[in-house]
Protein backbone atom coordinates (compact mmCIF):
# COMPACT_ATOMS: atom_id res chain seq x y z
CA UNK A 1 0.00 0.00 0.00
CA UNK A 2 2.61 2.53 0.67
CA UNK A 3 4.39 1.66 -2.35
CA UNK A 4 1.70 2.36 -4.35
CA UNK A 5 0.79 5.85 -2.16
CA UNK A 6 4.61 6.60 -3.06
CA UNK A 7 4.09 5.68 -7.15
CA UNK A 8 1.05 7.64 -7.30
CA UNK A 9 2.74 10.50 -5.46
CA UNK A 10 5.30 10.46 -8.03
CA UNK A 11 2.72 10.12 -10.99
CA UNK A 12 1.40 13.73 -8.95
CA UNK A 13 4.64 15.33 -8.98
CA UNK A 14 5.44 14.62 -13.02
CA UNK A 15 2.41 16.25 -14.07
CA UNK A 16 2.06 19.00 -11.82
CA UNK A 17 6.23 19.81 -13.02
CA UNK A 18 4.89 19.48 -16.46
CA UNK A 19 2.10 21.45 -16.48
CA UNK A 20 3.04 25.30 -17.71
CA UNK A 21 4.37 27.30 -14.84
CA UNK A 22 2.60 31.11 -14.26
CA UNK A 23 5.80 32.82 -15.83
CA UNK A 24 4.89 30.92 -19.18
CA UNK A 25 1.59 31.03 -18.77
CA UNK A 26 1.92 35.16 -18.19
CA UNK A 27 4.32 37.62 -20.07
CA UNK A 28 7.07 38.08 -17.88
CA UNK A 29 7.02 41.29 -16.11
CA UNK A 30 9.35 43.71 -16.96
CA UNK A 31 10.89 47.14 -15.70
CA UNK A 32 8.81 49.35 -13.94
CA UNK A 33 7.29 52.10 -16.44
CA UNK A 34 6.91 55.61 -15.49
CA UNK A 35 5.09 58.63 -17.07
CA UNK A 36 6.99 61.48 -17.69
CA UNK A 37 5.84 64.62 -19.18
CA UNK A 38 8.81 67.60 -19.16
CA UNK A 39 7.59 71.30 -19.50
CA UNK A 40 9.56 71.38 -22.69
CA UNK A 41 11.81 69.31 -25.26
CA UNK A 42 15.05 71.32 -24.17
CA UNK A 43 17.68 68.41 -23.84
CA UNK A 44 18.12 69.19 -19.97
CA UNK A 45 14.02 69.39 -19.23
CA UNK A 46 13.32 66.04 -21.36
CA UNK A 47 15.68 63.47 -22.63
CA UNK A 48 18.78 64.19 -19.54
CA UNK A 49 16.43 64.13 -17.20
CA UNK A 50 14.66 60.89 -18.17
CA UNK A 51 18.54 59.18 -18.63
CA UNK A 52 19.12 59.12 -15.16
CA UNK A 53 16.40 56.86 -13.99
CA UNK A 54 16.26 54.85 -16.76
CA UNK A 55 20.10 54.14 -15.70
CA UNK A 56 18.33 52.50 -12.74
CA UNK A 57 16.27 50.29 -14.60
CA UNK A 58 12.83 52.19 -15.01
CA UNK A 59 11.11 52.41 -18.58
CA UNK A 60 10.64 56.40 -18.62
CA UNK A 61 7.90 57.14 -21.37
CA UNK A 62 8.28 60.52 -22.66
CA UNK A 63 5.62 61.80 -25.30
CA UNK A 64 7.14 62.48 -28.76
CA UNK A 65 8.96 65.24 -28.98
CA UNK A 66 6.74 66.85 -31.58
CA UNK A 67 4.23 66.89 -28.56
CA UNK A 68 6.17 68.84 -26.28
CA UNK A 69 6.74 72.55 -26.80
CA UNK A 70 9.53 74.89 -27.65
CA UNK A 71 10.38 78.25 -28.16
CA UNK A 72 8.20 78.35 -31.16
CA UNK A 73 5.94 75.87 -31.01
CA UNK A 74 4.26 76.61 -28.01
CA UNK A 75 3.01 73.00 -27.21
CA UNK A 76 0.10 71.00 -27.70
CA UNK A 77 -2.12 70.40 -24.10
CA UNK A 78 -4.90 68.31 -26.04
CA UNK A 79 -2.70 66.28 -27.48
CA UNK A 80 -0.74 65.84 -24.86
CA UNK A 81 -3.69 64.74 -22.52
CA UNK A 82 -4.84 62.09 -24.97
CA UNK A 83 -1.58 60.53 -25.26
CA UNK A 84 -1.46 60.57 -21.36
CA UNK A 85 -4.59 58.59 -20.92
CA UNK A 86 -3.63 56.39 -23.65
CA UNK A 87 -0.19 55.52 -22.34
CA UNK A 88 -0.68 55.40 -18.69
CA UNK A 89 -2.00 51.73 -18.14
CA UNK A 90 0.77 49.90 -15.90
CA UNK A 91 2.25 52.56 -15.12
CA UNK A 92 3.94 52.57 -11.81
CA UNK A 93 4.33 56.34 -11.02
CA UNK A 94 3.82 59.62 -13.17
CA UNK A 95 5.71 62.75 -13.56
CA UNK A 96 3.94 65.41 -15.07
CA UNK A 97 4.03 68.97 -15.58
CA UNK A 98 0.94 71.08 -15.26
CA UNK A 99 2.13 73.96 -17.66
CA UNK A 100 2.45 71.03 -20.37
CA UNK A 101 -1.06 69.99 -19.78
CA UNK A 102 -2.50 73.31 -19.22
CA UNK A 103 -0.94 75.42 -21.36
CA UNK A 104 0.95 73.00 -23.97
CA UNK A 105 4.30 74.06 -22.04
CA UNK A 106 6.39 76.26 -19.85
CA UNK A 107 6.67 79.27 -22.43
CA UNK A 108 3.13 78.65 -23.89
CA UNK A 109 2.58 79.43 -19.67
CA UNK A 110 3.89 82.94 -21.07
CA UNK A 111 2.39 83.19 -24.77
CA UNK A 112 -0.89 81.30 -24.95
CA UNK A 113 -4.67 82.90 -25.89
CA UNK A 114 -6.35 80.62 -24.17
CA UNK A 115 -9.02 81.09 -21.63
CA UNK A 116 -9.05 80.95 -18.16
CA UNK A 117 -12.46 78.14 -18.51
CA UNK A 118 -9.65 76.25 -21.19
CA UNK A 119 -7.31 75.97 -18.38
CA UNK A 120 -9.66 75.08 -15.60
CA UNK A 121 -11.11 72.31 -17.76
CA UNK A 122 -8.12 70.72 -18.46
CA UNK A 123 -7.07 71.39 -14.62
CA UNK A 124 -10.21 69.28 -13.49
CA UNK A 125 -9.27 66.48 -15.78
CA UNK A 126 -6.66 65.21 -13.48
CA UNK A 127 -9.43 64.35 -11.43
CA UNK A 128 -11.36 61.88 -14.24
CA UNK A 129 -7.63 60.75 -14.60
CA UNK A 130 -7.32 59.67 -10.76
CA UNK A 131 -10.40 58.16 -10.62
CA UNK A 132 -8.87 55.83 -13.95
CA UNK A 133 -5.89 55.36 -11.99
CA UNK A 134 -6.43 54.96 -8.44
CA UNK A 135 -3.35 53.31 -7.69
CA UNK A 136 -0.85 55.36 -9.63
CA UNK A 137 1.36 57.53 -7.96
CA UNK A 138 0.97 60.75 -9.43
CA UNK A 139 3.62 63.63 -8.73
CA UNK A 140 2.93 66.95 -10.88
CA UNK A 141 4.91 70.07 -11.25
CA UNK A 142 3.68 73.67 -12.47
CA UNK A 143 5.44 77.32 -12.20
CA UNK A 144 4.74 80.41 -10.72
CA UNK A 145 4.84 82.63 -14.10
CA UNK A 146 8.53 84.57 -14.09
CA UNK A 147 9.28 88.14 -13.88
CA UNK A 148 12.76 88.49 -16.09
CA UNK A 149 14.31 91.79 -15.38
CA UNK A 150 14.21 93.20 -18.52
CA UNK A 151 13.91 92.36 -22.51
CA UNK A 152 17.16 91.11 -22.78
CA UNK A 153 16.61 88.68 -20.26
CA UNK A 154 13.22 87.63 -20.98
CA UNK A 155 15.32 85.38 -24.55
CA UNK A 156 12.37 85.92 -26.59
CA UNK A 157 9.82 83.77 -24.52
CA UNK A 158 7.65 86.42 -23.15
CA UNK A 159 5.11 88.85 -25.65
CA UNK A 160 7.01 91.37 -27.79
CA UNK A 161 6.60 93.93 -25.65
CA UNK A 162 8.17 92.61 -23.39
CA UNK A 163 11.46 93.61 -25.17
CA UNK A 164 10.83 97.45 -25.04
CA UNK A 165 9.05 97.43 -21.90
CA UNK A 166 10.43 94.42 -19.45
CA UNK A 167 12.50 96.19 -17.31
CA UNK A 168 9.91 99.07 -16.73
CA UNK A 169 7.07 96.03 -16.19
CA UNK A 170 9.72 94.06 -13.80
CA UNK A 171 10.48 97.50 -11.56
CA UNK A 172 6.71 98.46 -11.71
CA UNK A 173 6.11 94.71 -10.16
CA UNK A 174 9.05 95.18 -7.51
CA UNK A 175 7.21 98.24 -6.31
CA UNK A 176 3.90 96.66 -5.89
CA UNK A 177 5.45 93.77 -3.90
CA UNK A 178 7.48 95.70 -1.48
CA UNK A 179 3.71 97.85 -1.33
CA UNK A 180 1.98 94.79 0.07
CA UNK A 181 5.38 93.45 1.99
CA UNK A 182 6.61 96.86 4.09
CA UNK A 183 5.22 99.98 1.80
CA UNK A 184 6.99 102.45 -0.15
CA UNK A 185 8.14 105.42 0.10
CA UNK A 186 6.77 108.98 -1.12
CA UNK A 187 9.38 108.67 -3.96
CA UNK A 188 8.50 105.05 -4.92
CA UNK A 189 4.69 105.83 -5.24
CA UNK A 190 5.29 108.80 -7.64
CA UNK A 191 7.37 106.30 -9.24
CA UNK A 192 4.96 103.20 -9.34
CA UNK A 193 2.41 106.27 -10.86
CA UNK A 194 4.56 107.72 -13.59
CA UNK A 195 5.55 103.57 -14.68
CA UNK A 196 1.34 102.69 -15.21
CA UNK A 197 1.66 105.76 -17.42
CA UNK A 198 4.82 104.97 -19.28
CA UNK A 199 4.01 101.10 -19.52
CA UNK A 200 1.13 100.65 -22.57
CA UNK A 201 -1.94 99.78 -20.81
CA UNK A 202 -2.89 96.94 -23.28
CA UNK A 203 0.81 95.49 -23.14
CA UNK A 204 0.43 95.47 -19.24
CA UNK A 205 -2.76 94.89 -19.05
CA UNK A 206 -2.33 91.24 -21.36
CA UNK A 207 0.38 90.56 -19.09
CA UNK A 208 -1.14 90.92 -15.94
CA UNK A 209 -4.38 89.15 -17.41
CA UNK A 210 -1.86 86.23 -18.31
CA UNK A 211 -0.90 85.99 -15.13
CA UNK A 212 -4.16 86.38 -13.46
CA UNK A 213 -5.40 83.44 -15.49
CA UNK A 214 -2.07 81.09 -14.11
CA UNK A 215 -2.69 82.53 -10.42
CA UNK A 216 -5.94 81.20 -10.34
CA UNK A 217 -5.24 77.46 -12.05
CA UNK A 218 -2.67 77.40 -10.05
CA UNK A 219 -4.83 77.48 -6.60
CA UNK A 220 -7.50 75.38 -8.71
CA UNK A 221 -4.53 72.27 -8.53
CA UNK A 222 -3.58 73.12 -4.32
CA UNK A 223 -7.36 72.19 -4.50
CA UNK A 224 -6.90 69.46 -5.90
CA UNK A 225 -4.18 68.23 -4.10
CA UNK A 226 -6.22 69.11 -1.30
CA UNK A 227 -8.76 66.85 -2.43
CA UNK A 228 -5.89 63.56 -3.11
CA UNK A 229 -5.71 64.19 -6.88
CA UNK A 230 -1.77 64.06 -6.52
CA UNK A 231 0.47 62.53 -4.21
CA UNK A 232 2.69 65.39 -4.39
CA UNK A 233 2.21 68.54 -6.09
CA UNK A 234 4.98 71.57 -6.19
CA UNK A 235 5.08 75.00 -7.52
CA UNK A 236 8.40 76.12 -8.98
CA UNK A 237 9.21 80.12 -8.40
CA UNK A 238 10.95 80.97 -12.43
CA UNK A 239 13.63 83.26 -12.43
CA UNK A 240 12.54 85.39 -9.63
CA UNK A 241 14.07 87.95 -7.13
CA UNK A 242 13.88 88.97 -3.61
CA UNK A 243 10.93 91.54 -5.04
CA UNK A 244 8.32 90.77 -8.06
CA UNK A 245 5.39 89.92 -9.39
CA UNK A 246 6.43 86.11 -9.09
CA UNK A 247 7.52 86.57 -5.21
CA UNK A 248 4.15 88.15 -5.01
CA UNK A 249 1.92 85.28 -6.17
CA UNK A 250 4.13 83.26 -4.82
CA UNK A 251 3.69 84.62 -1.08
CA UNK A 252 -0.24 84.36 -2.08
CA UNK A 253 -0.43 80.83 -3.00
CA UNK A 254 1.85 79.84 -0.20
CA UNK A 255 -1.15 81.86 2.18
CA UNK A 256 -3.84 79.35 -0.13
CA UNK A 257 -1.89 76.15 0.24
CA UNK A 258 -0.56 76.52 4.04
CA UNK A 259 -2.90 73.69 5.49
CA UNK A 260 -1.26 71.23 3.50
CA UNK A 261 2.65 70.05 4.37
CA UNK A 262 5.29 69.77 2.91
CA UNK A 263 4.93 66.36 2.53
CA UNK A 264 2.06 67.14 0.18
CA UNK A 265 2.95 70.60 -1.24
CA UNK A 266 5.64 73.22 -1.35
CA UNK A 267 6.18 76.17 -3.50
CA UNK A 268 10.23 76.06 -4.09
CA UNK A 269 12.77 78.52 -6.15
CA UNK A 270 13.47 76.96 -10.03
CA UNK A 271 11.36 75.44 -12.13
CA UNK A 272 13.47 73.01 -14.71
CA UNK A 273 14.50 70.66 -12.15
CA UNK A 274 11.84 70.18 -10.39
CA UNK A 275 11.06 67.26 -13.20
CA UNK A 276 14.45 65.71 -12.02
CA UNK A 277 13.09 66.20 -8.73
CA UNK A 278 10.30 64.61 -8.81
CA UNK A 279 10.93 61.72 -10.67
CA UNK A 280 13.51 60.94 -8.04
CA UNK A 281 10.56 61.12 -4.84
CA UNK A 282 8.95 58.55 -7.69
CA UNK A 283 11.87 55.96 -7.54
CA UNK A 284 12.19 56.81 -3.75
CA UNK A 285 8.73 56.02 -2.83
CA UNK A 286 8.53 52.99 -5.36
CA UNK A 287 11.76 51.61 -3.51
CA UNK A 288 10.99 53.21 0.30
CA UNK A 289 13.99 54.74 0.36
CA UNK A 290 14.69 58.23 2.06
CA UNK A 291 18.56 59.21 1.26
CA UNK A 292 20.62 61.41 3.51
CA UNK A 293 22.02 64.14 2.61
CA UNK A 294 24.76 66.04 3.95
CA UNK A 295 25.71 69.67 2.90
CA UNK A 296 28.53 71.58 3.03
CA UNK A 297 29.46 74.82 1.49
CA UNK A 298 32.54 77.50 0.71
CA UNK A 299 33.82 79.40 3.50
CA UNK A 300 32.69 83.33 3.92
CA UNK A 301 28.81 83.57 2.81
CA UNK A 302 28.01 79.88 2.22
CA UNK A 303 24.53 78.89 2.95
CA UNK A 304 22.70 82.93 3.12
CA UNK A 305 23.95 83.55 -0.45
CA UNK A 306 21.11 84.85 -2.23
CA UNK A 307 22.03 83.64 -6.04
CA UNK A 308 20.82 85.74 -8.84
CA UNK A 309 17.74 84.44 -10.12
CA UNK A 310 16.33 83.93 -6.92
CA UNK A 311 14.67 85.22 -4.23
CA UNK A 312 15.58 83.39 -1.33
CA UNK A 313 19.30 82.04 0.51
CA UNK A 314 20.35 79.16 -1.36
CA UNK A 315 20.32 77.38 2.07
CA UNK A 316 16.51 77.70 1.87
CA UNK A 317 16.25 76.52 -1.93
CA UNK A 318 18.59 73.26 -1.13
CA UNK A 319 16.18 72.14 2.15
CA UNK A 320 13.54 72.61 -0.53
CA UNK A 321 15.02 70.51 -3.45
CA UNK A 322 16.41 67.49 -0.78
CA UNK A 323 12.04 67.46 0.56
CA UNK A 324 10.76 67.46 -2.79
CA UNK A 325 13.08 64.74 -3.83
CA UNK A 326 11.97 62.66 -0.85
CA UNK A 327 15.28 62.69 1.11
CA UNK A 328 16.28 64.35 4.29
CA UNK A 329 18.83 66.40 5.38
CA UNK A 330 21.42 65.06 8.03
CA UNK A 331 24.28 66.50 9.99
CA UNK A 332 27.26 64.48 9.57
CA UNK A 333 28.88 63.10 5.93
CA UNK A 334 29.17 59.86 8.01
CA UNK A 335 25.43 59.16 7.95
CA UNK A 336 25.00 60.48 4.30
CA UNK A 337 23.88 58.92 1.03
CA UNK A 338 25.09 61.99 -0.50
CA UNK A 339 27.37 64.62 0.36
CA UNK A 340 26.74 67.77 -1.15
CA UNK A 341 29.71 70.49 -1.72
CA UNK A 342 28.47 73.74 -2.31
CA UNK A 343 31.11 75.81 -4.24
CA UNK A 344 29.67 79.82 -3.34
CA UNK A 345 32.03 83.07 -3.81
CA UNK A 346 33.06 83.62 0.12
CA UNK A 347 31.47 86.94 -0.92
CA UNK A 348 27.92 85.60 -1.63
CA UNK A 349 27.52 86.96 -4.74
CA UNK A 350 26.78 85.30 -8.05
CA UNK A 351 28.45 85.51 -11.91
CA UNK A 352 27.96 84.86 -15.04
CA UNK A 353 30.07 82.28 -16.31
CA UNK A 354 30.67 83.65 -20.12
CA UNK A 355 32.39 86.47 -18.24
CA UNK A 356 35.68 86.89 -19.36
CA UNK A 357 37.04 86.62 -15.55
CA UNK A 358 35.63 83.41 -15.60
CA UNK A 359 39.26 82.12 -17.20
CA UNK A 360 41.07 79.34 -14.88
CA UNK A 361 42.46 81.98 -12.53
CA UNK A 362 42.00 80.82 -9.07
CA UNK A 363 40.25 83.08 -6.77
CA UNK A 364 39.05 83.30 -3.13
CA UNK A 365 38.21 79.93 -1.68
CA UNK A 366 38.68 78.02 -5.04
CA UNK A 367 41.31 75.87 -3.18
CA UNK A 368 39.58 75.66 -0.09
CA UNK A 369 36.33 74.17 -1.89
CA UNK A 370 38.99 72.10 -4.04
CA UNK A 371 40.38 70.59 -0.41
CA UNK A 372 36.86 70.46 0.92
CA UNK A 373 36.02 68.16 -2.15
CA UNK A 374 39.58 66.06 -1.94
CA UNK A 375 39.23 65.75 2.03
CA UNK A 376 35.26 64.07 1.73
CA UNK A 377 36.31 62.06 -1.81
CA UNK A 378 39.04 60.73 -0.12
CA UNK A 379 37.38 59.31 3.28
CA UNK A 380 35.21 57.87 1.31
CA UNK A 381 32.04 59.70 0.91
CA UNK A 382 29.86 59.83 -1.74
CA UNK A 383 30.31 63.41 -3.24
CA UNK A 384 28.78 65.74 -5.45
CA UNK A 385 29.75 69.06 -6.03
CA UNK A 386 26.99 71.88 -6.72
CA UNK A 387 29.13 74.58 -8.69
CA UNK A 388 27.03 77.50 -8.01
CA UNK A 389 29.96 80.07 -7.89
CA UNK A 390 28.76 81.58 -11.98
CA UNK A 391 25.17 80.99 -13.05
CA UNK A 392 24.87 79.60 -15.95
CA UNK A 393 27.81 77.13 -16.69
CA UNK A 394 30.96 76.22 -14.73
CA UNK A 395 33.26 77.97 -12.13
CA UNK A 396 36.63 76.73 -14.47
CA UNK A 397 39.45 78.01 -11.40
CA UNK A 398 37.84 74.99 -9.72
CA UNK A 399 37.14 72.61 -12.57
CA UNK A 400 41.04 73.19 -13.06
CA UNK A 401 41.44 72.35 -9.44
CA UNK A 402 39.49 69.31 -9.72
CA UNK A 403 41.17 67.70 -12.74
CA UNK A 404 44.55 68.71 -11.38
CA UNK A 405 43.84 66.55 -7.93
CA UNK A 406 42.34 63.51 -9.93
CA UNK A 407 38.96 64.27 -9.05
CA UNK A 408 36.97 64.77 -11.93
CA UNK A 409 35.30 60.89 -11.90
CA UNK A 410 35.58 60.50 -8.54
CA UNK A 411 32.74 61.97 -7.94
CA UNK A 412 28.93 60.75 -7.46
CA UNK A 413 27.47 63.38 -9.39
CA UNK A 414 28.30 67.33 -10.61
CA UNK A 415 25.97 69.98 -11.64
CA UNK A 416 26.87 73.80 -12.85
CA UNK A 417 24.57 73.75 -15.89
CA UNK A 418 21.87 77.08 -15.62
CA UNK A 419 20.76 79.29 -12.23
CA UNK A 420 21.56 78.22 -8.74
CA UNK A 421 18.52 76.52 -8.00
CA UNK A 422 18.59 74.41 -11.45
CA UNK A 423 22.08 72.92 -10.96
CA UNK A 424 21.50 72.26 -7.03
CA UNK A 425 18.38 70.67 -7.92
CA UNK A 426 19.04 68.93 -10.67
CA UNK A 427 22.18 67.52 -8.61
CA UNK A 428 20.22 66.35 -5.97
CA UNK A 429 17.86 64.43 -7.44
CA UNK A 430 20.67 62.70 -9.73
CA UNK A 431 22.77 62.05 -6.77
CA UNK A 432 20.42 60.42 -4.59
CA UNK A 433 20.36 58.06 -7.05
CA UNK A 434 23.88 57.14 -8.48
CA UNK A 435 24.47 55.20 -4.98
CA UNK A 436 22.05 52.51 -6.84
CA UNK A 437 24.04 52.76 -9.70
CA UNK A 438 26.69 51.11 -11.55
CA UNK A 439 30.13 53.42 -11.73
CA UNK A 440 29.58 53.09 -15.56
CA UNK A 441 26.43 54.55 -15.31
CA UNK A 442 27.46 57.24 -12.83
CA UNK A 443 30.79 58.27 -15.31
CA UNK A 444 28.34 58.65 -18.09
CA UNK A 445 26.11 60.90 -16.16
CA UNK A 446 29.32 62.63 -15.19
CA UNK A 447 30.48 62.87 -18.87
CA UNK A 448 27.34 64.81 -20.15
CA UNK A 449 27.20 67.39 -16.99
CA UNK A 450 31.21 68.22 -17.97
CA UNK A 451 30.47 68.06 -21.55
CA UNK A 452 27.38 70.62 -20.84
CA UNK A 453 28.33 72.39 -18.30
CA UNK A 454 31.62 72.90 -18.32
CA UNK A 455 32.90 72.36 -21.25
CA UNK A 456 30.49 74.24 -23.72
CA UNK A 457 28.26 76.60 -21.25
CA UNK A 458 31.53 78.09 -19.49
CA UNK A 459 33.64 78.30 -22.27
CA UNK A 460 32.90 77.24 -26.15
CA UNK A 461 29.30 79.34 -25.98
CA UNK A 462 31.57 82.20 -25.20
CA UNK A 463 33.59 82.40 -27.88
CA UNK A 464 31.30 80.99 -30.26
CA UNK A 465 29.09 84.25 -28.99
CA UNK A 466 32.19 86.12 -29.43
CA UNK A 467 33.04 84.68 -32.95
CA UNK A 468 29.40 85.19 -34.33
CA UNK A 469 30.11 88.31 -36.25
CA UNK A 470 32.77 86.73 -38.25
CA UNK A 471 30.57 83.70 -39.70
CA UNK A 472 28.40 84.37 -42.96
CA UNK A 473 24.19 84.35 -42.68
CA UNK A 474 22.04 86.27 -40.80
CA UNK A 475 21.54 85.44 -37.43
CA UNK A 476 22.34 86.03 -33.58
CA UNK A 477 23.15 84.68 -30.79
CA UNK A 478 19.66 84.62 -29.47
CA UNK A 479 18.02 83.52 -33.23
CA UNK A 480 20.66 81.38 -35.41
CA UNK A 481 18.70 81.06 -38.49
CA UNK A 482 21.13 81.60 -41.45
CA UNK A 483 24.17 81.13 -39.05
CA UNK A 484 23.09 77.93 -37.17
CA UNK A 485 24.85 74.81 -39.67
CA UNK A 486 28.41 76.77 -39.26
CA UNK A 487 27.57 77.49 -35.48
CA UNK A 488 27.25 73.97 -35.23
CA UNK A 489 30.01 72.81 -37.13
CA UNK A 490 32.30 75.33 -35.28
CA UNK A 491 30.77 74.05 -31.57
CA UNK A 492 31.21 70.55 -32.60
CA UNK A 493 35.05 70.84 -33.28
CA UNK A 494 35.71 72.98 -30.00
CA UNK A 495 34.00 70.63 -28.33
CA UNK A 496 36.02 67.82 -29.29
CA UNK A 497 39.01 70.03 -28.68
CA UNK A 498 38.13 70.68 -25.21
CA UNK A 499 37.65 67.18 -24.26
CA UNK A 500 40.85 66.03 -25.31
CA UNK A 501 42.92 68.69 -23.25
CA UNK A 502 40.53 67.89 -19.95
CA UNK A 503 38.94 64.50 -20.00
CA UNK A 504 39.87 60.87 -20.68
CA UNK A 505 39.87 59.36 -24.04
CA UNK A 506 36.59 57.99 -23.28
CA UNK A 507 34.46 56.54 -26.58
CA UNK A 508 32.34 58.51 -28.75
CA UNK A 509 34.45 62.22 -27.56
CA UNK A 510 36.18 62.43 -30.67
CA UNK A 511 33.17 62.50 -32.82
CA UNK A 512 30.69 64.32 -30.90
CA UNK A 513 28.07 66.73 -32.57
CA UNK A 514 26.62 70.14 -31.48
CA UNK A 515 23.17 70.90 -32.42
CA UNK A 516 20.80 74.18 -31.41
CA UNK A 517 17.52 72.37 -30.61
CA UNK A 518 16.15 75.63 -29.71
CA UNK A 519 17.67 77.54 -32.48
CA UNK A 520 19.58 79.78 -30.33
CA UNK A 521 23.22 79.48 -28.31
CA UNK A 522 22.07 79.67 -24.47
CA UNK A 523 21.45 75.47 -24.61
CA UNK A 524 23.05 72.97 -27.01
CA UNK A 525 22.61 68.98 -27.28
CA UNK A 526 25.98 67.25 -27.23
CA UNK A 527 25.70 63.98 -28.83
CA UNK A 528 28.87 61.17 -28.40
CA UNK A 529 30.00 59.93 -32.11
CA UNK A 530 29.02 55.85 -32.21
CA UNK A 531 31.28 53.09 -32.41
CA UNK A 532 31.65 51.41 -35.58
CA UNK A 533 30.24 47.75 -36.09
Amino acid sequence: MKRWIAVVGVVLCTCLLSLPTAGARHKEKGPDKIIFIPHDNRPISDKQTAAVVEKLGYDVVVPPEDLLGNRQDLGHPDELWQWLDTHAEDARAAVISSDSLLYGSLVGSRKHEYTEEQILERADRFTAFRKSHPKMQLYVFGSIMRTPRTGEASGHEEPGYYRNYGADIFRYTVLKDKAEVEGLTRREKKEAAFLEKLIPQKSLDDWMGRRAKNFDANKRLIDLTRANDFNYFVLGRDDNAPYSQTHLESRHLADYGKDLGKTRYQSMAGIDEIGMLLLTRAVNDIERQVPFVYVRYNWGRGGNTVPSYSDEPISDSIADAIAAAGGMAVSSPAKADLVLAVNTNPNGKTYEANDRANDGTAREGTKYMASIVEDYVQAGYPVGVADIAYANGADNALMEELKARGLLFKLRAYGGWNTATNSTGFLIGEGMLTGRMKDDAIDDLLLTRYLDDWGYQANVRGILARQLTWLRGDGVYGSLDGKREAVENRASRFMARFAEDNLPPLPGLADLTVSFPWNRMFEADITLGQPEG
